[in-house]
């Protein structure tokens, strides 16, 4: 019996551990080569209005700003609605990004992309540039 406690402790311990590892792992935002996005659509959760936004100069300035940052996770996005921008990546093949796709800025330091909320914790989002593109 005594030597099933610390067997058992240990079975709940180490996920715990990794769990913790894992939740508070920074995660950079995205890795895109900018030459290979097509179009970057943004719907703006206040207005209604959705911006196509294909010009390489503001592509440019968008990927790059988003390749500097660093998220971690914050907490759950469950039950939350409403949103600033929801930005969607369209790459040259006409296929979506992978991975951080169809995520929510909310304003310069916060991102949501399901099941989570996320906090820049290296480099700063350009929430200014983005919202004086598509008003």
């Amino acid at each position: 019996m005594k030597k099933k406690i610390p067997i058992l402790l240990s079975m709940v311990l180490i996920p715990l551990v990794g769990i913790a590892v894992w939740y508070n792992t920074p995660i950079d935002l995205m890795n895109l080569d900018a030459n290979e996005v097509m179009e970057i659509v943004v719907f703006n959760g206040n207005s209604g209005n959705t911006t196509h936004i294909e010009d390489k100069g503001q592509i440019q300035h968008i990927i790059d700003n988003l390749n500097d940052v660093e998220v971690k996770r914050a907490k759950l996005s469950a039950g939350y609605s409403g949103y600033c921008f929801k930005v969607t990546i369209y790459l040259s093949d006409g296929n979506q990004a992978d991975d951080w796709n169809n995520f929510i800025i909310n304003s310069d330091d916060t991102i949501r992309k399901d099941p989570f909320f996320y906090s820049v914790s290296k480099g700063k989002i350009d929430y200014n540039y983005l919202e004086n593109i598509v008003e």
